[in-house]
């Protein structure tokens, strides 16, 4: 079926409310949508701007049942967490006793540093600084991974995004990052939004999406939509960057279970 998971409402910093989404997924025959806006529970207690506000989450869980008991596509319940080390337990009371389909784990910010915030940030940063920010970075891949809450791994790779690349192998962190997502059984998604970035590539990088094939990893594909018209973008491409990786299966989610189906079978219904 085409199913697309990581997608955004007004809820967060989604452009369309949920019955816009829908109905959008309707017309480009979506046959599973995935609903999942940000939730960030920072250390500092404050809500970014782009993220949901905490008190709004019995809402948003309401009105996506709500959708999903009268609409084709098949709705699925998700949501993008922001993982910080010392949140999980903050993280698994918020969330406990909502029956989710799925969970994306993210990391959007490193020591402080908003990672995906502006190129002016980066621009500002030594280049011995960016390189700690990629290496901050895969040690926080590797502890979302570890901290067991999460099912599929948010657009890996997110600190190239500016094109603000590491001058040093970080192979030493990458590897065990790779190997937690793999021991943890969760998916990695072929995010289609990096090509509209100034990186101008898909988070994971096709050597990157290389490397979790050898270990395993499952994959899905996602358009990271913040608007209806973007539900779908490039999955074609996504696809075949996927089979050029090694890749013959991506995941299907529900109730937390996935899943996974033959990727030519994906690329028929395009």
């Amino acid at each position: 079926m085409i199913a697309t998971y990581h997608n955004h409402t007004t809820y967060s910093d989604g452009k369309a409310t949920v019955e816009e989404t829908v109905q959008k997924a309707m017309e480009l025959g979506v046959e599973e949508l995935g609903i999942s806006d940000h939730l960030t529970l920072h250390p500092s207690g404050r809500t970014p701007a782009w993220a949901m506000p905490p008190g709004r989450l019995d809402e948003y869980v309401e009105e996506i049942r709500h959708y999903g008991g009268m609409s084709s596509p098949v709705l699925r319940l998700g949501l993008e967490v922001d993982w910080f080390p010392n949140q999980g337990g903050a993280i698994r009371e918020t969330l406990a006793g909502i029956q989710f389909d799925y969970l994306i784990g993210a990391v959007h910010e490193a020591d402080g540093f908003v990672i995906d915030g502006s190129v002016d940030a980066w621009k500002q940063l030594s280049t011995e600084k960016i390189n700690a920010v990629h290496r901050r970075y895969w040690e926080l891949i590797k502890s979302t991974a570890e901290s067991g809450l999460f099912d599929i791994v948010a657009h890996l790779d997110l600190p190239k995004k500016f094109g603000y690349r590491p001058t040093v192998d970080l192979d030493d962190v990458i590897e065990p990052a790779l190997d937690a997502i793999a021991n943890g059984k969760m998916i990695v998604e072929v995010n289609t939004a990096g090509w509209h970035k100034p990186v101008r590539d898909a988070y994971p990088s096709l050597e990157l999406l290389e490397r979790c094939q050898s270990h395993g990893i499952g994959v899905t594909i996602s358009a990271d939509a913040h608007e209806p018209d973007h539900l779908l973008r490039d999955f074609p491409r996504a696809a075949q960057r996927l089979v050029k990786a090694g890749y013959e299966e991506v995941a299907r989610f529900a109730g937390r279970e996935r899943t996974f189906e033959h990727i030519e079978m994906a690329l028929a219904r395009f």
